[in-house]
């Protein structure tokens, strides 16, 4: 997945730098690269449609693996490539790189599982889901 480039992903979209996201050594803390990964993933989500989206059920994270690789300055904006690579029986792994200047700044994986809202056990992804999520699925080439 090394070189996937931004145009390579399937969904692409953007977060404003906010002054507040610095720390005392002026780059972006590290809490809030989740939540560019988050916008990035949200936005897949909202993205594959109705189909996908229920009030029966809800996305929640098993797994999040973050690779810092360069500081993030403000002012500015970040860019965020997000691709899904496995499509399992309720969960789902994204894989999402995260741009500042087009240099890449940050990768991640991340597993996230539907359940069941009123039991809060996992549950299986509907054909009807698969089938609007896997215009997001990316393979390295």
């Amino acid at each position: 997945m090394d070189a996937l480039n931004l145009k390579d992903f399937p969904s692409i979209t953007f977060d404003k730098i906010r002054y507040g996201d610095t720390d005392s050594q002026g780059h972006v803390n590290n809490a809030v690269f989740s939540t560019f990964l988050e916008t990035g993933r949200v936005e897949l989500l909202f993205n594959a449609g109705p189909s996908f989206l229920s009030g029966e059920t809800g996305m929640v994270i098993a797994s999040l693996k973050l690779n810092f690789l360069r500081e993030v300055k403000w002012p500015g904006k970040v860019d965020i490539g997000t691709g899904i690579i496995k499509l399992g029986n309720s969960s789902i792994t994204i894989f999402q790189k995260i741009f500042q200047n087009e240099v890449c700044v940050a990768t991640a994986e991340t597993v996230i599982v539907q359940v069941d809202n009123t039991s809060g056990q996992s549950k299986p992804l509907t054909d009807n889901a698969r089938k609007a999520l896997e215009r997001f699925l990316i393979t390295e080439s």
